[in-house]
């Protein structure tokens, strides 16, 4: 039964951080894409950050809204990280993290490649 969950959403000062945490079992995450994605009241989901590394393989990918101001990480099989820099209050949001198995060409936006997902941490920007 693969379950994943999320922690460290809150609230924070624009200008300021936060470190997501994404936990996952049933499975082992290192051969997944593993990914955020965020999801705002009154739009789509979208997606924040990818990762997958098997072997000498290595992928990572950043939502344009975000890149150069997010970090996602792995420190183990089972956890994966996103941290989040001088955050924005548009970055205010449900963050969800999501897994899949990788595509030919990486980790994909689309949701429908991840079948595991989350329940959600919300992050807020003021």
């Amino acid at each position: 039964h693969v379950q994943l969950v999320e922690s460290g959403g809150g609230s924070v000062q624009a200008g300021g951080s936060l470190r997501l945490s994404c936990r996952a079992s049933g499975y082992t995450a290192s051969t997944y894409c593993m990914a955020w994605f965020r999801q705002a009241p009154g739009k789509e989901r979208e997606g924040v950050g990818a990762r997958y590394s098997e072997d000498r393989i290595s992928f990572t990918r950043y939502g344009d809204s975000v890149k150069g101001r997010c970090t996602i990480s792995q420190d183990s099989a089972k956890r994966v990280y996103l941290q989040m820099d001088s955050l924005k209050p548009e970055d205010t949001a449900m963050y969800y993290c999501a897994a899949g198995p990788p595509g030919l060409y990486g980790c994909s936006w689309s949701e429908s490649s991840f079948p595991f997902w989350g329940q959600g941490t919300q992050v807020t920007v003021s």
